[in-house]
């Protein structure tokens, strides 16, 4: 038997800020409940939030990780200015901007941002040749 990748689990503080973060992004979560919720991303695979009161539940010494990122998403939009366009609204919404908007030497629009519970999150988009 061969192993099939399903899922992406992120670990929230903050179910709603987690949650309306990630919908600015475009993804569509189901109303779970307040500990967990999941989006259909594509191939199958889905994205999983789980507050840490839900992870306490079945593993109660579980702790949260200190330093940085360990986990990065990115998120390919249509045009270069749609990254910047992306950026500045997900900025509005509270995300910190941890790398702005450049134009890469491998030939993309690339920026970083960190969701509510610090994970890297890469916004980019192929340049004009």
């Amino acid at each position: 038997m061969t192993p099939t990748f399903t899922t992406i689990g992120l670990v929230v503080a903050d179910m709603a800020a987690a949650a309306a973060f990630y919908e600015r992004l475009g993804l569509k979560f189901g109303d779970d409940d307040d500990n967990h919720r999941e989006c259909e991303l594509a191939g199958a695979v889905k994205l999983t939030l789980d507050t840490e009161a839900a992870i306490r539940s079945f593993t109660p010494d579980w702790t949260r990780a200190t330093g940085s990122s360990r986990v990065s998403l990115a998120f390919q939009v249509d045009s270069p200015e749609a990254v910047d366009e992306v950026v500045a609204e997900l900025a509005a919404g509270g995300a910190v901007v941890t790398r702005p908007p450049w134009d890469t030497f491998w030939g993309q629009r690339y920026a970083s941002v960190s969701d509510p519970d610090g994970n890297e999150v890469d916004v980019y988009a192929t340049l004009p040749q």
